[in-house]
């Protein structure tokens, strides 16, 4: 597991395994446990999680190591299980997601639990106990959630999955892509995904990287706002091209290897 940095109140931290990104973000600013008259406390976030038991299980001392408040919150920004395991690691927390995240966990009651014991079973790991999402929070995406004096902006992000949202966290200049942008994946439908409004969440995304120095991806390595805008273009191109011609549409330069060939190919099953 990696933690880096990004602001005085925004910490990322990198899985070792599929590179998933959690970040920790503290709304009230350096020094605002001092309190005045009006002034509200500061909190903490904790938006997706890391994978693997040991680095769940470290979650809570990388908070204190920064000096930020205990988690009062978690947030995912879809209903993939790979970015639910924060409950893990804070059990008593309630779940805050999209209004279309709260609706897809609803409605297949289990699932993210059931695929979360396969990964675990083929890989042989082993968890202290099993995933419950416990009290899930639905959020109204687009719109605001306040963190100590702060807010962060919720954007619907749909297309990899028919949910989720993307999270600007404008004081410090970071935004949360979920699933999209990765310099490692291809542009992936999931069950439900769809390549049109895949299309239209990186357009909302690329308004809102003008408002940001530096992108966390789902997957991957965090990109500045050059770097992201480069990988608009080429998923863009990938994603318009699945459209037109499917199976024959080449793969980004950079994502050609066996994981993103296997993508590809789901990709144009989930088209036909």
């Amino acid at each position: 597991m990696r933690a880096v940095a990004l602001h005085p109140d925004v910490i990322v931290v990198t899985s070792a395994l599929l590179q998933v990104n959690c970040v920790i973000v503290r709304g009230g600013g350096e020094g605002s446990e001092q309190q005045g008259e009006g002034t509200r406390a500061a909190e903490t976030f904790v938006i997706d999680s890391p994978v693997l038991p040991d680095e769940l299980d470290a979650l809570p001392a990388v908070v204190e190591q920064a000096g930020f408040p205990t988690p009062s919150g978690l947030l995912a920004t879809h209903g993939d299980w790979d970015h639910l395991l924060g409950r893990l690691t804070y059990p008593g927390l309630a779940l805050g997601c999209a209004e279309t995240t709260a609706e897809r966990l609803r409605a297949a009651p289990g699932e993210a639990q059931r695929e979360l014991r396969a990964f675990d079973d083929e890989l042989l790991i082993e968890r202290s106990r099993p995933l419950a999402l416990g009290a899930v929070q639905a959020l109204p995406v687009p719109g605001r959630c306040e963190i100590g004096e702060h807010e962060l902006q919720l954007h619907p992000a749909s297309g990899h999955t028919p949910d989720g949202m993307a999270v600007l966290i404008g004081w410090t200049g970071t935004l949360v892509a979920g699933d999209y942008l990765s310099p490692i994946e291809l542009p992936t439908l999931s069950d439900g995904g769809d390549p049109r409004a895949y299309l239209a969440t990186l357009e909302m995304l690329r308004g809102l990287v003008a408002q940001a120095h530096s992108v966390v991806p789902g997957h991957g390595p965090i990109l500045d706002a050059d770097s992201a805008r480069s990988m608009f273009d080429e998923d863009t191109a990938y994603v318009q091209g699945l459209i037109r011609e499917g199976s024959s549409v080449p793969l980004p330069s950079r994502r050609r290897g066996a994981a993103q060939q296997r993508a590809h190919r789901r990709n144009v099953a989930a088209l036909s």
